[in-house]
């Protein structure tokens, strides 16, 4: 009984410790960053698809546990080699070249916060260069023949805040999600429309 009345105890200590100092630095005006799993805030209009214009999910971001444990560190999406390669929205090349035998392209996108959201594409031929500026939708490069990670053609795209992992998709519009059309269901109650 003393161990659960702790628990409890402990449990509503620690949780108005964090309301305290949240409720402290929203009344200072500090901002208080977002915790990993929150979708990232989105950068301006124009998101696009990297590839094509709603690629197969291959394989979904599946976030580590610890700083080096398993997981999948952005998507998988279906893409052939040659493929053109998009920047999903705006901002600067801060990486393009080879990384352990496979073509990178990182993106640091624009009005993104501190420290900035910052996307990776591989393996990529880049044709940018590091520094360039890119627009949403611009190309930046080619999905490479081969030195992915899939059993099948594939581009791996990743999304970071500083050395936080995020799920890449979380840039895209609802719309842009959406696998078929819309439908309403009916309301309890409300005659449906004669047909």
């Amino acid at each position: 009984m003393r161990t659960k009345r702790y628990a409890q105890t402990t449990r509503a200590l620690l949780l108005g410790l964090v309301l305290t100092v949240l409720t402290s630095a929203a009344e200072a005006g500090t901002p208080v960053p977002p915790p990993a799993s929150a979708p990232p805030p989105a950068p301006a209009p124009g998101r696009v698809w990297p590839v094509g214009s709603r690629p197969p999910v291959l394989r979904g971001w599946q976030p580590p546990t610890t700083p080096y444990g398993p997981g999948h560190r952005g998507v998988d999406l279906a893409a052939a080699p040659g493929s053109p390669v998009r920047a999903v929205a705006a901002g600067r090349v801060s990486f393009a070249g080879p990384v352990a035998g496979r073509g990178v392209v990182a993106v640091t996108l624009a009005g993104t916060g501190d420290p900035p959201l910052r996307t990776t594409y591989q393996p990529v031929r880049a044709t940018v260069r590091k520094g360039e500026r890119v627009t949403p939708g611009q190309p930046v490069g080619t999905v490479e023949p081969g030195g992915s990670h899939c059993a099948e053609p594939c581009l791996h795209w990743g999304l970071r805040r500083g050395t936080a992992y995020l799920d890449p998709l979380g840039l895209l519009p609802p719309e842009l999600l959406r696998t078929g059309p819309s439908r309403l269901l009916p309301v309890p109650g409300v005659p449906e429309p004669p047909a």
